[in-house]
């Protein structure tokens, strides 16, 4: 990549940044400066990870069961228990996915040896399920470029994690059920619906061929799934519950 390039990108990045920390969203990033690769867009992560501090975990997830997965840094800012409240001018988009996390009990250094899924199984702590809440510094991230709003840490904007479930190896988790309420009212219900297919080709590949991008991943990191529930939007002061048949709870409240 061209040190011009690189600048276009930095710009593109501090435009972002900037539109978050000043709650103030752009329509889009200007043409000259959108990512055109997932490549470009994960250097935009890079730098916008690195302006909002430490870094607790990682959000993966694949479009399809052919398709290659695609991650992004979530800070550990950014990270909260169920019943948590998000307050504050941050919370402006306000939309939700149910997903599946991990958190490692053990470090999974870079290596050349490929990491097996046994072993990746293996460095895992726990289980959980979560709310993945997205933010986002455009307008409206579906009206602009594909690569902007993927560039702008893929929309994360929080992560609020339920209690770790038990005996979670035994969960079939193409059988598994989860619904996701506003205010008491189901608006999701849906089974085995990770978009993904097999949820747990996530974690290899984010060990494996991402380790250029994470260093390698830390004891003490979350590694979340993808959603199972599309995108739910929700309204300011509304209480938002999932449920796992047997992942177990979660939830959050807006103020």
């Amino acid at each position: 990549m061209t040190h011009e390039r690189m600048q276009q990108l930095l710009e593109a990045a501090n435009l972002l940044l900037n539109a978050r920390r000043s709650h103030t969203p752009i329509a889009d990033l200007p043409l000259e400066l959108q990512p055109q690769s997932l490549e470009e867009a994960a250097v935009v992560h890079g730098i916008m990870a690195a302006a909002f501090g430490p870094i607790g975990g990682w959000k993966i997830g694949a479009g399809s069961p052919d398709a290659t997965p695609f991650f992004a840094p979530m800070p550990l800012a950014w990270m909260a228990r169920s019943g948590t409240l998000l307050a504050g001018p941050r919370f402006r988009y306000r939309v939700l996915e149910a997903e599946i996390a991990f958190l490692l009990g053990h470090d999974l250094p870079a290596r050349a040896k490929p990491y097996s899924r046994d072993e990746v199984v293996a460095a895992i702590a726990s289980c959980h399920p979560i709310i993945e809440e997205l933010e986002s510094g455009l307008i409206d991230p579906k009206a602009a470029a594909h690569f902007s709003s993927l560039a702008d840490l893929q929309m994360h904007g929080g992560f609020i994690h339920g209690p770790a479930s038990r005996d979670w190896k035994k969960i079939d988790f193409k059988k598994e059920t989860v619904t996701l309420a506003i205010d008491g009212k189901v608006q999701v219900e849906r089974t085995g619906s990770n978009t993904s297919g097999d949820l747990m080709r996530l974690l290899p590949y984010l060990a494996n061929e991402g380790a250029t991008r994470t260093g390698g991943l830390k004891a003490g990191q979350w590694i979340t799934t993808g959603s199972w529930t599309g995108n739910t939007p929700a309204r300011p002061g509304s209480l938002v519950e999932v449920a796992f048949t047997h992942a177990g709870p979660v939830s959050l409240r807006f103020a």
